[in-house]
This record gives C-alpha cells, structure tokens and sequence, in this order.
C-alpha cells in the first residue's frame, strides 16, 4: 500500500439514528475531492439494495456485498484511498483485524454499525473498533414513544435471535428510559 497515514473511524448508534447516513456523506466528500473510494457491506443486509448502501432516507451509495470481513482485503484495489464499511456487526470480530491491516497500509477506513444489539448490550465488532478507531460518532435517534434523544433499538417481533435483520417493521429506536430489555438472552 502506498505509506500514507491511515486511519479508523467509527460511527455508531441504535437503528434510524443516521450511521449509514453519514457514512454515504464522507463517501461522497472523498469522492469530491477525487479520492479512489470503495464501500462494502455484508451480504446479509439486503433491505432495502442488493448493490447500495443505502439509508432509511434513501440516500444510496454502491457498494460490494461481502459474506466474511476476510472478503474485503483481497477486494480493496491498490489505489483505493478511502474504504466505507455498512452493518459493521455482522462482519463479526474478523473485521477488527480488517479495519487494522487497512489502515496500517495507508487506508482511511469507514466504519457504520451499531453498537447495542437488541438487548442494550455491547454488539461486537464495535466495541473492539471503537478502542482502536482514531475518530468515532456516536448518533443518536429520537425515541418513538416519548421524543427524547435514543441511543438503544428496541425489537418489536418475538425473537431470541441475536441478528434479526429489519428496519420500521422489526425495530424502533428507544431512551434509556423506554427501552425495554429482553428477558432471555
């Protein structure tokens, strides 16, 4: 890679509180200033594009779907200066090594996910990301049931499934204090 000065960023938050928003936006400012950029997202995540990152406004980017964090380095071509990462959670704890090796070879890597699953609890790889990330935003949503800032996703359908990919129908962003924690799990 071309020795440059890389870097991590993060941005995480609850559902509909603007991460894939946001990272469209640097995409597009790094395209503006005529960087090399590619985006990625897991193969899994296909709500509303099979081919775009895409945001609950409707903002879309393209991108290459992934099935594994380990797909992407092979993926990111030489003169590529900026790598947007969606959904970060369900590219797992290999991505930590990913975002790692990308940005010691030069790369200003990207990355959107959140950062609670479902039970308000910490959602990996975020974490890890968030220690080693040179930059991290932290989004926050309105709460559907009182109006206050929400930074945790409340599930409404009956699941104990720890990934249970949705948007309006499945999910609502929630305060601490309307937020309603899973029994199990």
């Amino acid at each position: 890679m071309d020795g440059s000065t890389g870097s991590i960023e993060v941005i995480c938050g609850s559902m509909f509180s603007g991460k894939s928003e946001e990272l469209i936006r640097r995409i597009r400012r790094a395209m503006i200033a005529r960087q090399n950029v590619q985006a990625f997202k897991p193969e899994i995540d296909e709500r509303f594009s099979p081919d775009d990152i895409v945001s609950h406004d409707d903002r879309r980017i393209e991108c290459r779907k992934v099935r594994s964090a380990e797909e992407i380095l092979p993926l990111v071509e030489e003169d590529t200066k900026v790598v947007g990462i969606d959904e970060a959670q369900f590219l797992a704890d290999g991505l930590v090594e990913v975002c790692e090796r990308l940005a010691d070879g030069g790369k200003r890597v990207i990355v959107a996910g959140l950062d609670q699953d479902y039970r308000g609890r910490p959602f990996e790889p975020i974490p890890q990301l968030l220690a080693l990330a040179e930059s991290i935003t932290k989004t926050m949503a309105v709460c559907m049931q009182c109006g206050a800032a929400a930074n945790k996703t409340q599930r409404l359908i009956d699941s104990d499934e720890r990934i249970v990919v949705g948007a309006g129908e499945a999910y609502e962003p929630r305060c601490r204090k309307c937020f309603r924690s899973p029994q199990s799990g």
